[in-house]
């Protein structure tokens, strides 16, 4: 009985232990107790989760990739103010190299395009030709079910069902198995 009460005790003591931890990691959290916090840093430490938000996660990425690319802007304008203006011939001589292959590229570019659109058009009108082939063969199947079922509930004038009919489809089905 001893031992249950010391291990009773221990988990006590445990529990106060994690209790005072976690107040002094909020503590820590919200300023650490040295003075008081700016709005901003306490409305952000309120906020802060543990939970996993892929929403947040990818605000965070968009937020790092735009920053990225208006540093590489930034960079590049900064080298083209620095350049000096002696180099307007040889860069002259590249624009028209550029533009020429701009038209080349275009050409290639709309000769892709239209080879694309071609199999896109290809396949779209072979995906609606099976689809409509579908639709006739359902048609077909559903107008020999309606006349099957018409004959199989034709009656006599005595309300006796009509024995023709019935013979007939079951000839055609001991056919069917047959071959």
């Amino acid at each position: 009985m001893k031992k249950k009460m010391v291990k009773a005790g221990e988990t006590e003591t445990k529990k106060k232990a994690k209790c005072f931890k976690d107040k002094r990691k909020n503590m820590q959290r919200l300023g650490g107790g040295r003075g008081g916090l700016s709005l901003e840093a306490f409305a952000n430490a309120k906020i802060k989760t543990n939970t996993y938000n892929p929403a947040i996660i990818k605000k965070q990425r968009e937020f790092y990739k735009n920053a990225k690319y208006v540093n590489k802007y930034k960079r590049i304008v900064k080298q083209q103010q620095g350049e000096p203006s002696g180099s307007g011939s040889g860069r002259q001589l590249e624009d028209e190299e550029g533009r020429r292959n701009k038209k080349n590229s275009a050409r290639s570019l709309r000769e892709v395009y239209e080879r694309k659109r071609e199999e896109d058009d290809k396949a779209r009108m072979e995906t609606e030709a099976t689809i409509l082939a579908r639709k006739e063969e359902r048609q077909r199947a559903e107008s020999r079910r309606k006349e099957l079922r018409e004959k199989m509930f034709k009656k006599t004038k005595s309300g006796q069902p009509v024995m023709k009919y019935r013979i007939e489809h079951i000839l055609e089905t001991l056919q069917g198995s047959k071959v």
